[in-house]
């Protein structure tokens, strides 16, 4: 596909996933509005990407707790991008629209795709780069779209190799393989014995008018062969099922290798593990004139007191640290009590570590409080199973210890 002028290209962000996998750090929110580094939100980071690659027109779906990401993205205000044309448009679950295929929350991410299609037409975009919001990474997607139409490819896929990162197996992905002019020529989506380690990161790049007819193609070859589905299901469910396999047959489907830092952080674990290596300066996330922009309140500067000890950790706005943080990452408003201990941990913001206390490798969500002499997770924890981090939901309240592997739910009393 040939273009004499600039590409008009649509941004899309699902971020409409319940995110079980995550346990009671998404019971009450969406997964993208998962804060990272402290001071900022998962969503943060393809947002910041996709205004940092000059790309204005963006849809962000909010379906599960969307409420938990609509105070954050405040109109897009925070990435300029709350303007009368283009700017960001939040959609939400229609009701009493359409057919019963698209009733209520899609089924996944090709599903939603699919109750687009109307919408896709209208807006008539050359390119329709679709993305996942539980990813951090920098990338420019014009590098990608640049991609995309020179190889006059109906998909293109970006794609980064897993090889040698901890924790990672390539079977939570769809494995991708490709031949020497970067066609696509196998896609295995989730498979049980992976036949390398170079994987999609669920970010497409699209050809508009071929996404549109195959949803509707596959859609009415799912209709015709199954008729136990439940109103509200297209059948299509997500991406790597039928729509990215079915492109990667017809033969023009093409990868971009992302050579820079990813990580999905949708298990405990990764989420984990990324702010490790954020500590060990093993990320790009922050580097250069690639700002990552948030939406947050001001609050006066971190605080250390005398006798604190802190070392190779990010201390954010509002926190005050009195007693002894290793390797942590403390969020605003954070408190550590004199002969509190924090080593290799999250916590998230207006929590209070209570002096005794010691969290070693546990996810502490927000507003949590943890008394003194509590002892929450240890040092023995396998940093490469999502079962064995300690995870404590917000406004949870501790006064005695809580194991490795330990869950307490939002609001939970231990």
């Amino acid at each position: 596909m040939e273009l004499t002028t600039t590409p008009r290209v649509l941004a899309i962000i699902q971020a409409g996933g319940a995110g079980g996998r995550m346990d009671v750090l998404t019971a009450e929110r969406a997964k993208p509005a998962l804060p990272f580094a402290g001071s900022y939100q998962l969503l943060d980071f393809p947002l910041s990407n996709i205004v940092n690659s000059g790309i204005s027109d963006v849809w962000l779906s909010v379906q599960y707790q969307a409420e938990s990401l609509e105070e954050q993205v405040r109109n897009g205000r925070p990435w300029d991008l709350d303007r009368t044309r283009g700017g960001l448009r939040l959609l939400v679950p229609r009701q009493g629209s359409g057919s019963l295929d698209e009733e209520g929350f899609a089924q996944g991410n090709a599903d939603e795709l699919y109750r687009l299609r109307d919408d896709l037409r209208r807006a008539a975009p050359d390119v329709v780069l679709v993305m996942s919001a539980d990813h951090v990474y920098r990338f420019d997607y014009r590098e990608l779209v640049a991609t995309h139409l020179e190889k006059d490819a109906e998909v293109t896929m970006l794609v980064t190799d897993l090889a040698g990162v901890h924790g990672e197996d390539p079977a939570d992905h769809a494995v991708v393989e490709v031949n020497r002019l970067g066609r696509v020529t196998g896609f295995a989506y989730k498979p049980e014995s992976p036949s390398g380690s170079l994987v999609a990161t669920e970010v497409f790049a699209y050809r508009t008018g071929v996404l549109v007819e195959l949803l509707e193609e596959l859609h009415r070859s799912v209709s015709g062969a199954d008729s136990e589905r439940e109103a509200g299901d297209s059948g299509l469910g997500d991406f790597g099922d039928l729509l990215v396999p079915r492109l990667v047959e017809r033969g023009a489907a093409y990868s971009h290798r992302l050579e820079g830092y990813w990580r999905d952080l949708g298990q405990p674990h990764h989420y984990l593990n990324a702010h490790l290596e954020l500590l060990a300066d093993e990320t790009d996330l922050f580097e250069g004139d690639w700002p990552v922009r948030t939406q947050q309140p001001e609050r006066r500067p971190a605080y250390v007191a005398a006798g604190a000890q802190v070392a190779d950790s990010l201390l954010s706005a509002g926190s005050h640290v009195s007693g002894t943080v290793t390797r942590s990452v403390l969020g605003p408003d954070v408190v550590v009590e004199a002969g509190a201990e924090v080593v290799e941990s999250v916590v998230s913001a207006g929590t209070v570590v209570r002096s005794g206390a010691t969290v070693t490798r546990t996810i502490v969500d927000t507003a949590c409080d943890i008394g003194g002499g509590a002892h929450v997770g240890g040092p023995d924890t396998a940093l490469d199973d999502p079962d064995a981090i300690t995870i404590l939901g917000r406004d949870a309240q501790v006064s005695g210890d809580v194991a490795p592997g330990g869950r307490v739910p939002p609001g939970g009393v231990v």
